[in-house]
C-alpha cells in the first residue's frame, strides 16, 4: 500500500432538529494507525477519486465573520507552527459545529480529519460521513441494531493538496470537493466551514481542452485516423490523471499528442492561440470522454457509438432525422432476431 498516514482524527456531529443546536462529540485524542485504520482511509481515498461531481476551490481571502478563526488559519497553525494534530482536529470540529448551528438543517455523522500522503503528494481529507442503522437477527430471532458508517453516501467531503497550498498558493484548485447531490444549503455550510470559494471550473476548462485538441489536429492537417489516435491519446492520459487524482497538465500533455516538429507542439498551440486553460487544471472526465464517443438517451431509445463510425457504419441523415446502424453489434442482433422470431410467432399481434 502506498498510501502513509500521518494523523487522523475522528469526532462525531449530531443536529436532529433544524432549530436545535447541533451537539459535539469528541473522539479519543490520538489513533492508532492499525492496518484497519489504513485500509479504512484507504477506501475513503479511492472512493473520494472516483466521485466524479466534484468541484474546486481555494481559501477565501477575506476573513471570516466575527472574531471566528477560519479554517485555513487553524491548519497553517498546524503545518507551520507545529500545533498538536489533536489541537487542530478539536479546533476544526468546534467551527464545524458554529457553522453547523447558522443553518437550519439536519444532519449528523463523523468527522473524519486525515493527514496522509500517498504517491509524493501530501493530503489533508476532511468528511462528514453518515452513519445508517442496520439490523441483524440471532439464532433465537431476536433483533438487534447497530450503526455502522454509509462510505457509500459519502457527500459532504473535500480533500486539501497540501503542496500546492503551501507552495502554489496562486493556484485555484488545490482544495476539491464533492458536488452534487448534497444540496445548495448543504454545500454551502460545508464551504463555509473550510472558509474557501470555489475556484477553477472543471468542467469549463475541460470543454476549452477538447475545443482546442480539436483546433490542433485540424491545424496540422492529420488524417481520419490520425485525428482519432490523437482522441485516444487525450483520453488515455486524462483517465490516467484521474485514476491517480492528478490534475492534468497542458505541458505534458503536449508531449503525449502527435506533433510534426517540436516547435509547433500542443503546448506551443495553446500558448499562441492564446486558449484560457490554466497549465494544470482539475478536468472532467465525462466531458473527456465525449471526444472519442457520441452518446444519447431519450424517449426509450439509448444509443452510443464511437466517433471514428460516424458517416461510416453509422449515418445521420438530417433532413429525415434518422439515424442508419450499419454492422449491427453481434450481441444486439442476437436480440433483435429474437424479437422478429418471437413475434413472428404470434400471427394476430406484432410489437
Amino acid at each position: 500500500m502506498s498510501l502513509l498516514i500521518k494523523n487522523i482524527a475522528l469526532h462525531f456531529i449530531s443536529k436532529l432538529d433544524e432549530s436545535s443546536e447541533a451537539n459535539l462529540q469528541f473522539g479519543p485524542d490520538h489513533i492508532e494507525v492499525t492496518e484497519k485504520i489504513d485500509n479504512f482511509v484507504d477506501v475513503l481515498h479511492h472512493l473520494y477519486n472516483g466521485k466524479g461531481s466534484k468541484a474546486y476551490a481555494k481559501f477565501n481571502t477575506m476573513p471570516p465573520e466575527g472574531d471566528k478563526v477560519g479554517f485555513d488559519e487553524l491548519l497553517g497553525r498546524y503545518l507551520d507552527d507545529g500545533e498538536n494534530f489533536n489541537d487542530f482536529a478539536v479546533n476544526s470540529a468546534e467551527r464545524l459545529k458554529q457553522e453547523l448551528d447558522k443553518y437550519e438543517l439536519v444532519e449528523s455523522g463523523y468527522l473524519v480529519i486525515c493527514h496522509y500522503e500517498f504517491m509524493g503528494g501530501r493530503y489533508l481529507f476532511v468528511a462528514i460521513i453518515p452513519v445508517t442503522e442496520h439490523y441483524s437477527v440471532d439464532g433465537e430471532l431476536n433483533i438487534s441494531a447497530d450503526k455502522h458508517l454509509d462510505t457509500a453516501k459519502l457527500q459532504l467531503a473535500a480533500r486539501i493538496d497540501l503542496f500546492d497550498y503551501q507552495q502554489n498558493a496562486q493556484t485555484k484548485s488545490y482544495i476539491s470537493f464533492i458536488k452534487g447531490r448534497a444540496g445548495r444549503k448543504v454545500a454551502d455550510f460545508f464551504l463555509e466551514f473550510l472558509h474557501c470559494e470555489e475556484g477553477v471550473d472543471a468542467k469549463e476548462q475541460s470543454l476549452t481542452l477538447v475545443q482546442a485538441v480539436e483546433d490542433y489536429v485540424s491545424t496540422n492537417q492529420l488524417n481520419a485516423e490520425e485525428k482519432q489516435n490523437a482522441r485516444k491519446e487525450l483520453l488515455s492520459y486524462c483517465k490516467e490523471q484521474k485514476e491517480s487524482g492528478q490534475e492534468v497538465s497542458i505541458k505534458t500533455l503536449g508531449e503525449v499528442l502527435p506533433s510534426e516538429s517540436e516547435e509547433q507542439d500542443f503546448y506551443k498551440f495553446c500558448q499562441e492561440q492564446a486558449y484560457p486553460l490554466e497549465e494544470n487544471f482539475p478536468h472532467d472526465q465525462a466531458v473527456i470522454n465525449k471526444v472519442t464517443k457520441y452518446s444519447g438517451y431519450g424517449n426509450g431509445i439509448s444509443v452510443s457509438f464511437e466517433r471514428s463510425h460516424f458517416g461510416q457504419d453509422v449515418v445521420y441523415n438530417q433532413a429525415a432525422d434518422t439515424l442508419t446502424i450499419h454492422k449491427v453489434p453481434p450481441n444486439l442482433k442476437a436480440q433483435l432476431l429474437a424479437l422478429l422470431e418471437e413475434n413472428n410467432s404470434k400471427p394476430d399481434s406484432f410489437e
